[in-house]
């Protein structure tokens, strides 16, 4: 399978008969013919219904099924010549848990964008194991983390700490500081922090699922601590957002868990400018958020 035969299959579907595109192309009919031909012997089914007198092509179902199929092959032959294009020096690639890219690097983005005008940012949400992979990989610059482990290769260093909190909407009868024994889970919107959080879980709630709502989506989180008696622990940097656009109450726990720590890693010292740019700029944002300590 070649660019010739889909580029030459791609033009029939545009012009709608073969002779068209053959002149469309700069070749002889016959030859476009051929290449048509090579690519339905390679893919083991035809294209293109053939009828003698008919200028005017028909498709078979196979051929209306690979039609997208032929769309995305030219697009990655494209965006594979491309590559030599790229300046990968000039591309930092990040990836994070999502309650950071959600409650704090929004922030962080705009600010180093605008301080790097001519540099661009990759960025994907991963769960703290898979940005260890990507790291050790070279496929991710800087990954922001909560699960630390030992990768060999892949430096794990502590970002910053924060305490968790308790957050409840306003309307709720929770009041002053919140002892967990008072607690019902049945109200409880789960959030999946870290390890550390989930053994201080499983000490005062025990290990059965009997909360009221799990998430994995942080942006969720604000719209369920709208349901009456529903509350959550949380993070100091995810409760200061989210009360920026929400009524709701922070309130500290009498035995709370562990502070949470967040990680970032990286592999190789080959973009130290980029990262510690952002770095830089990601540890003004933080000092804004009350109780919250910086490691860098």
């Amino acid at each position: 399978m070649t660019e010739f035969e889909i580029e030459a299959f791609l033009m029939v579907i545009k012009n709608g008969n073969l002779s068209l595109a053959a002149e469309m192309l700069h070749i002889t009919q016959p030859a476009l013919s051929r290449r048509i031909s090579a690519l339905e012997e390679e893919l083991g089914y035809k294209l293109i219904k053939r009828k003698k007198g008919i200028r005017n092509i028909e498709l078979t179902n196979e051929g209306k099924s690979f039609i997208p199929i032929a769309k995305k092959w030219i697009s990655v032959c494209e965006e594979a010549k491309g590559l030599s294009d790229i300046d990968y020096d000039s591309v930092l690639n990040i990836a994070s848990i999502g309650s950071i890219s959600t409650y704090i690097l929004p922030e962080v983005f705009v600010k180093f964008m605008k301080s790097n005008p001519n540099k661009r940012v990759s960025f994907h949400n991963y769960h703290s194991h898979e940005s260890y992979e990507y790291v050790e990989k070279g496929l991710v610059d800087i990954a922001i983390i909560s699960d630390d482990m030992y990768l060999k290769n892949v430096s794990t260093i502590p970002l910053f700490s924060e305490p968790m909190v308790f957050v409840c909407s306003k309307m709720s009868v929770y009041e002053g500081d919140i002892d967990p024994k008072q607690l019902s889970i049945k109200n409880e919107i789960r959030l999946p922090w870290n390890p550390e959080f989930d053994l201080w879980h499983e000490y005062w709630f025990g290990n059965i699922p009997n909360y009221k709502i799990f998430l994995d989506q942080m942006s969720l989180l604000e719209e369920f601590l709208t349901i009456k008696d529903t509350w959550a622990v949380v993070p100091m940097s995810v409760a200061r957002k989210i009360n920026e656009n929400s009524t709701i109450k922070i309130l500290n726990i009498t035995e709370p868990p562990d502070d949470r720590i967040i990680y970032y890693l990286k592999s190789n010292d080959k973009k130290n400018v980029l990262i510690e740019g952002f770095l830089n700029i990601f540890n003004g944002e933080i000092s804004k958020i009350e109780c919250v300590k910086s490691h860098l």
